[in-house]
């Protein structure tokens, strides 16, 4: 970021953003960290809080002292982490689509180490490992939400809070996405970003101003520090069973999966920051997915985290001993604020879950359209429908996988979890093996070279616009011409742009 490489543009040096600034952080913000803030932005500190995270025989429950432990550990797994795991798929795409004229997919990141070899079947394989990381992360962010918004339906009107009820909300949810994603960027999912970061915002202004003001803000300037204070040991930190079981455990239950669901998330997360992040310089990109998440994240949680541990600490609420589902609302009916204000913060509540899962759904949707279509970032609306659907159905089957666990006295979120671990491990060898190509290729970048012009990838429509600086790269093109230094194809051969992807 701070090299001389940072003033390269995703796109041709004459390129300029597609969307605006605000426009571009909202589609950052709910595709990457989506329902989760919501689902864990008051029950995970809480209960960290409550049970002394992994340091129970260290760290007296309920104390200032289990607080800041409390939120570090919080901001550990929301913080920095996920979005350095994003960076690297996402600059890497956007580098060698917009830049390289590569196709759209995780493979085409793999170019200056395997060249043409990504339109066979190494790179198919890739990409298939990005299709179920994708269907998999996504299914397990969805079926979160659905736990929470029935929860909140339970409270508010007693709906059964059963797992056919959360199968109904996810399809219409469902519903909902498909008609988003089936409207394009621009008129779908960018505006439903837009309505959704402000609804977002609205609610955590409304927890701010009801709420313990002044712990809230000297704790967002501790907590904030706190973190960055112990970032280098809490990342490097490996619990021993032996000498550390409660650490080792915590390990288990909690970063393992958060990072087997960011790993799981990334080939989603990175595709669609690299689509929307077009004409963007390098600096631009990585202070814009970086820093500003991150800060938003900080704030989120200082704001929901910061009150619930209040309220535990202070006043002996009880927060930490609801179920997570639960624990959102719990903490609106704690604030000093009359009950019909409650309610409508509630059903407030309702909503952004329920945006961040559309939000969610169909920017995933759209991700897997364009690696299940050679990297075309404009599939048919058929494709679209059929990703959007089936992303439901996914879901679905998950929540009444966990539902027989729970009759077994198991988690029921054991189901959901077991499926990021499983689908975003693998992909991680992947990410590694992009960190080196995506360096091979920009120390071959000679800065001093303009890149000639390029058509910007459509904001909607149903038009196959190829973005392919300086020329278009496709498997004819790339079976019979040379690789270059820098990852560039010498496309010496015929063009037939329709024969391009996996």
């Amino acid at each position: 970021m701070f090299s001389r490489f940072g003033n390269i543009r995703l796109g041709p040096d004459s390129s300029r953003p597609e969307f605006g600034t605000t426009a571009w952080f909202a589609m950052l913000f709910t595709a990457g960290m989506g329902i989760g803030l919501v689902f864990y932005g008051v029950s995970e500190p809480a209960g960290y809080n409550a049970g002394g995270g992994p340091n129970p025989d260290e760290v007296t429950p309920n104390t200032p002292e289990s607080a800041s432990e409390a939120m570090n550990f919080t901001l550990f797994h929301w913080g920095v982490h996920p979005w350095a795991i994003y960076i690297v798929l996402g600059l890497a795409l956007g580098y060698f689509c917009f830049r390289k004229g590569l196709p759209m997919r995780p493979a085409s990141a793999l170019y200056p180490l395997i060249g043409n070899r990504i339109y066979g079947w190494l790179g198919n394989l890739v990409d298939i490992l990005a299709v179920f990381g994708t269907l998999f992360g996504l299914a397990t962010s969805l079926g979160l939400g659905s736990r929470q918004v029935n929860a909140g339906l339970s409270e508010l009107f007693g709906l059964p809070n059963v797992w056919w009820v959360q199968a109904l909300i996810v399809a219409a949810i469902t519903s909902v996405a498909v008609l988003s994603v089936m409207l394009g960027i621009d008129k779908g999912i960018r505006r439903l970003s837009v309505i959704n970061l402000w609804l977002a915002v609205t609610l955590m202004v409304a927890v701010f101003l009801f709420g313990p003001r002044l712990y809230i803000l000297t704790g967002m300037a501790d907590f904030a520090g706190y973190y960055i204070q112990h970032l280098p040991q809490t990342s490097l930190h490996v619990a021993d069973p032996a000498t550390d079981p409660n650490g080792f455990e915590f390990q288990q239950a909690w970063t393992l999966f958060y990072w087997g669901w960011w790993i799981a998330w990334s080939p989603f997360v990175g595709m669609f920051i690299a689509r929307i992040s077009y004409g963007r310089t390098i600096r631009q990109f990585i202070t814009g997915t970086l820093f500003a998440p991150v800060g938003a994240s900080i704030v989120w949680f200082s704001v929901f985290g910061g009150a619930a541990l209040y309220y535990d600490n202070v006043r002996d609420t009880g927060i930490a001993d609801v179920s997570s589902d639960l624990a959102m609302y719990e903490l609106l009916g704690n604030l000093p604020m009359p009950d019909i204000l409650a309610g409508l913060l509630s059903v407030l509540t309702i909503v952004v879950v329920v945006l961040f899962f559309a939000t969610s759904s169909d920017s995933g949707s759209l991700v897997i359209d364009m690696l299940t279509n050679g990297g075309d970032p404009h599939p048919i609306k058929l494709q679209r429908f059929f990703w959007a659907v089936t992303e439901g159905l996914v879901t679905i089957v998950l929540i009444a996988a966990g539902a027989g666990m729970a009759a077994g006295d198991t988690d029921p979120l054991n189901a959901l979890r077991s499926a990021s671990l499983i689908t975003g491990l693998p992909f991680a060898v992947v990410l590694i093996i992009i960190c080196f190509g995506i360096l091979k290729a920009l120390r071959t970048e000679d800065v001093r070279v303009q890149v000639p012009g390029t058509t910007p990838p459509s904001r909607g429509g149903e038009s196959k616009v190829h973005v392919a600086p300086p020329g278009d790269v496709d498997r004819s093109k790339a079976q019979s011409g040379s690789t270059s230094a820098s990852g560039t194809v010498d496309n010496s051969g015929p063009s037939d742009s329709s024969d391009s992807g996996a």
